[in-house]
């Protein structure tokens, strides 16, 4: 079983994470975000464009521009985030049969797993980018232990 996000997740919350930490009238360029979170500069626009798309970041263009959060980091949960670039998190799939669960019944395993991934989804909501500690060293991870996008 796997919990880990994507490259495209990952770039994700480390982007929202640099801008949560912004000053009110302040914007980041794609080039500051990409430097201060390790992030490869090629990958960031588009998971920019995808978070922009999800309403959870506002652009502005020109000299002075760059990103800025849409919406107060309270109000921005890490599911918000992952969702974003990843779609709906939900598992529909059965983890024994491959395909639907409940076309004809449910699988032995399914309510532990179901009960799992619901814990799971709640806590990620529960987690507003205002509530994550501040820690030197914002990398979140090694980039070569990530899935492919």
């Amino acid at each position: 079983m796997r919990l880990e996000l994507t490259r495209r997740g990952d770039y994700a919350v480390r982007a929202m994470l640099a801008l949560s930490r912004l000053a009110d009238d302040e914007r980041l360029s794609v080039r500051r975000i990409a430097q201060e979170m390790e992030i490869p500069a090629r990958f960031l626009p588009q998971v920019m464009g995808d978070l922009s798309r999800a309403g959870l970041v506002e652009a502005t263009t020109g000299r002075s521009g760059g990103y800025r959060l849409a919406r107060a980091p309270s109000s921005i949960s890490i599911l918000d985030v992952v969702e974003a670039v990843e779609g709906d998190s939900r598992r529909r799939g059965c983890v024994l049969r491959g395909g639907p669960c409940g076309l004809d019944g449910h699988c032995d395993v399914h309510d532990i797993f179901f009960a799992a991934q619901d814990a799971m989804l709640r806590t990620l909501s529960g987690a507003a980018l205002a509530d994550l500690p501040h820690r030197s060293g914002s990398r979140a991870g090694a980039d070569e232990h990530r899935p492919d996008e």
